[in-house]
């Protein structure tokens, strides 16, 4: 007489102390990561009236406004570029970051039936929400490569470092989502922080101004490579527009910053992932 087959069972408990990132139960719920990516893309554009016109027309009013302020008005440097294509090069990689920095925040507060209901790996959610804002920034950087001839400009050989400077921008904004969406778990008033906190961030990224203000200033222009957007910026400038501002120790400066937000973000989100559930 055989016996009966035994059943297996797997039993889920919140984990204790600094755990592991667990990257491996990550990638067996890829096919997660896509269809929540491309529902967050989905809800994005249903039901609006303009639909994808909505990726331009943040970019260029910026650009337009900028425009005339800080290069009509304030007289600011590009770098010896036309103004408004210098700025539309900043803005195109920032609009991506605070996009990708304000749905993350709020992700899991905004898919608390999910979390509540069924178990995955909640990293997901915060990093389908930055994944989800790179149509956006597709149709926003066609927007400047049609743009750049009306200004006799031609992108140079080192647009080959442009997915580099990409994935930091996404790592950055992947950094501080996880962070705050984590906090904002907890304290339900940190999304009215992320507003200001975004506001201030543009102005202390060379979008509206050149870095090259720094020029006499080595050391503090390496200090000021601690905001990983600065390294992003300039070196977009620098790779489509052949400005003289390469990024050099800047963009290692930025980059470590960033893996530095990244890493402590993710153990951060690990350590209070256990919690979410009976919080959120």
């Amino acid at each position: 007489m055989t016996a009966p087959n035994a059943s297996t069972v797997i039993r889920i408990q919140p984990s204790k102390g600094w755990v592991s990132l667990k990257l491996d139960e990550l990638w067996e719920y890829r096919e997660l990561l896509y269809f929540l990516t491309w529902r967050d893309i989905k809800v994005r554009y249903k039901q609006t009236a303009l639909g994808i016109l909505w990726a331009v027309i943040q970019p260029v009013m910026m650009m337009v406004v900028f425009s005339l302020f800080f290069g009509k008005l304030a007289g600011m440097s590009s770098d010896g570029r036309p103004y408004a294509i210098f700025s539309l090069a900043g803005l195109v990689p920032w609009t991506f970051f605070a996009y990708g920095l304000a749905q993350s925040s709020g992700s899991l507060v905004g898919s608390q039936n999910l979390v509540k209901k069924v178990y995955f790996p909640r990293l997901v959610i915060p990093i389908s929400s930055v994944l989800s804002g790179i149509v956006d920034f597709l149709i926003a950087f066609a927007i400047l490569l049609a743009m750049m001839p009306f200004f006799h400009l031609w992108p140079t050989a080192n647009v080959i470092w442009l997915p580099l400077l990409l994935l930091l921008a996404f790592v950055t904004s992947l950094g501080v989502g996880l962070w705050l969406s984590a906090l904002n778990v907890e304290y339900r008033d940190v999304r009215y922080m992320v507003p200001f906190l975004t506001q201030f961030w543009m102005f202390a990224t060379p979008i509206a101004y050149s870095s090259s203000l720094l020029d006499k200033y080595p050391a503090w222009k390496t200090l000021y490579g601690l905001n990983p957007l600065v390294g992003v910026v300039e070196g977009f400038r620098w790779a489509l527009l052949g400005t003289h501002t390469r990024p050099g120790p800047m963009i290692l400066v930025s980059a470590l910053s960033a893996v530095l937000v990244l890493v402590s973000g993710a153990f951060y989100f690990r350590r209070m992932e256990r919690n979410f559930a009976d919080v959120v």
